[in-house]
């Protein structure tokens, strides 16, 4: 590899099933902070948090999914 160039791989799609394992584990203590944030970022969680983000604004600027203050 060049000095100065940045090879750009290709990410896997997410993969919400080993997510939520992850997390799973952690909250049992089997798995240290460190461990849980490598399988977060290799299971594609910012990419799940970014999806969620985005559908979120959308249905904000369309006025779905906003709650109605209610009224006493």
């Amino acid at each position: 590899m060049a000095a100065g160039r940045v090879v750009v791989m290709d990410r896997p799609p997410p993969e919400p099933a080993k997510l939520l394992a992850a997390w799973m584990e952690w909250e049992k203590g089997e798995t240290t902070p460190g461990r849980v944030l490598t399988n977060f970022k290799s299971g594609g969680m910012r990419e799940v948090l970014e999806s969620l983000v985005a559908q979120a604004e959308a249905a904000a600027a369309a006025g779905i999914g906003s709650p109605s203050p209610s009224s006493p």
